[in-house]
């Protein structure tokens, strides 16, 4: 396979990218997993059980607005950036399950419909805008409509972000300029026309969604880490910015997770399902030493939500690190 750029929509979030294995690692794989489907036949899915326990079934999947018992967010208005898939896609869904008005946005109008959709039909509420980020008039635009929608701003989660994986010198300037372009700036502008909402409103709280590869990361990434390093120093300084207003900011730090900006970042949008399983629940077991797997949509979402529930008043300049222990291995 060539290291050519992994171009990723700016919507399906930001979560750790897989490297690029060689081809003889990945046809080495495909054909265990054929190999063990085959076995299947004669009583064991062996590709299936092999890869089947890589994630835990992922719940907003499963039960798109499963009843928590919660309702952190009942009569709030909560914006997300990046939400037609993945880790965004996952938010929306359960902060539209604990009482949120959700307004989120995304380049793709099919799939943000779908989402939309899909909270409306389970009883929630929630409304799709298209905007890039990438766009600062889209931007205003679609924190304004929010606004409108649905009165006043109380929640952000600025998630939005692709990844572009090359050796540095490979790099253009323009693709350099796209990672941290949509990355950290399109995070800027974001919280640069949600502030005043929330100052009107009284206060609220944003989430950022960071990389684990903000601590420790590895080769081919270094638009993609400097973007993300620099949305830790960019929370920070809002923090302080902010704190007498009643509005709070943190870093969410993600692991790899197992969503479709991961699939395409590593090349694998054509693998089946059952052999991708096989290759992450073999890659997990020498890249995150601690679980052992990747981490699901549904789990970082979760997280999400907890930083920007009102349960924990005190917590604000932050960066917290949920990666299954991936950056705890020296």
């Amino acid at each position: 396979m060539t290291n050519e750029a992994q171009y990723t929509p700016s919507d399906p979030a930001h979560e750790t990218a897989l490297p690029r294995p060689s081809r003889r690692k990945l046809l080495g794989t495909v054909a265990a997993a054929s190999g063990l489907a085959v076995g299947a036949a004669a009583g064991l899915a062996g590709g299936i059980a092999l890869g089947a326990d890589s994630n835990p079934p992922d719940a907003a999947v499963q039960t798109p607005l499963a009843a928590s018992g919660l309702r952190r967010f009942e009569n709030k208005t909560v914006l997300i950036t990046g939400a037609t898939s993945g880790i965004g896609a996952a938010a929306a869904r359960l902060f539209a399950a604990e009482g949120g008005r959700v307004a989120f946005c995304g380049r793709r109008t099919e799939r943000g419909r779908a989402v939309e959709r899909e909270i409306r039909e389970a009883g929630g509420e929630a409304t799709y805008f298209r905007a890039d980020v990438l766009v600062e008039e889209e931007v205003r635009t679609f924190v304004d409509a929010a606004v409108n929608t649905y009165g006043g701003l109380h929640v952000a989660f600025n998630n939005a972000g692709i990844t572009i994986q090359k050796k540095l010198h490979e790099y253009s300037a323009e693709d350099f300029d796209r990672v941290v372009h949509t990355n950290l700036r399109g995070t800027f502008l974001a919280m640069k026309y949600e502030v005043p909402h929330m100052l009107r409103s009284g206060g609220g709280t944003i989430v950022v969604t960071s990389s684990s590869n903000a601590l420790a990361t590895d080769s081919g990434r270094g638009a993609y880490t400097a973007s993300k390093r620099g949305l830790v120093g960019l929370v920070q300084s809002a923090a302080l910015d902010y704190a007498a207003d009643g509005i709070r900011v943190n870093a969410l730090v993600p692991g790899t997770t197992d969503t479709e900006l991961v699939r395409r970042a590593a090349g694998m949008e054509s693998l089946p399902d059952d052999a991708w399983q096989v290759l992450m629940k073999q890659w997990a077991g020498s890249n995150v030493p601690g679980l052992g797997r990747l981490a699901t949509a549904h789990e970082i979402a979760s997280f999400a939500l907890t930083l920007a529930s009102p349960e924990h008043p005190y917590l604000t300049g932050a960066q917290l690190v949920i990666d299954g222990g991936k950056t705890a291995h020296a």
